[in-house]
């Protein structure tokens, strides 16, 4: 494997020039020229050194975005059909991501269960129906077409009383459902 051209890449996107990244380093500029222009192979505690530098480790590093999947159809889907509300997972294995976008759909005159305080942060939008959020000691009503984002690092929940299903897509991060 060329690692090379993979460096270079990297180190255009943080912005470094080739010396900027040798000073951090402890390398010459002339190593970095040379390691971009695959004339020379770092050892493995040098590459890590670098890769640290420009914020990305081994792994990453070497991980293969050909396999990375990128579009999720209905097939990928996880479904979960509870009493109050019905959930899918929209992204297949997203607990790994630093985001989990879900779809709820919660029914009529349901609640879902309380949702201690946690780290992280929540969005909603509201894409049927209408909803009530509660938040810590606050209440929001919000109705098709409008969102919501907080901390939550207080209890929440959400509450249908109306006599239609609601539909929400919801994002955690990190992943919490």
């Amino acid at each position: 494997m060329q690692i090379g051209n993979k460096i270079k890449r990297l180190r255009s996107i943080c912005g470094l020039t080739q010396q900027e990244l040798a000073d951090r380093c402890d390398l010459t500029k002339g190593f970095i020229s040379q390691l971009e222009n695959d004339l020379n192979s770092p050892s493995i505690a040098t590459l890590t050194d670098i890769l640290n530098a420009l914020g990305t480790n081994l792994k990453e590093f070497f991980a293969d975005d050909d396999n990375e999947k990128i579009v999720f159809t209905k097939d990928d889907y996880v479904i979960t059909d509870n009493t109050n509300s019905m959930i899918t997972w929209l992204i297949s294995n997203s607990q790994k991501n630093s985001m989990e976008p879900i779809m709820l759909e919660l029914k009529p005159h349901s609640t879902l269960t309380k949702d201690s305080p946690h780290e992280g942060e929540e969005f909603g939008y509201v894409l049927k129906g209408k909803i009530i959020l509660v938040l810590g000691n606050k209440q929001y009503k919000i109705n098709a077409h409008e969102s919501f984002y907080y901390n939550a690092n207080r209890v929440h929940y959400l509450i249908n009383d109306s006599n239609v299903n609601a539909c929400v897509l919801w994002i955690s991060s990190p992943p919490n459902f």
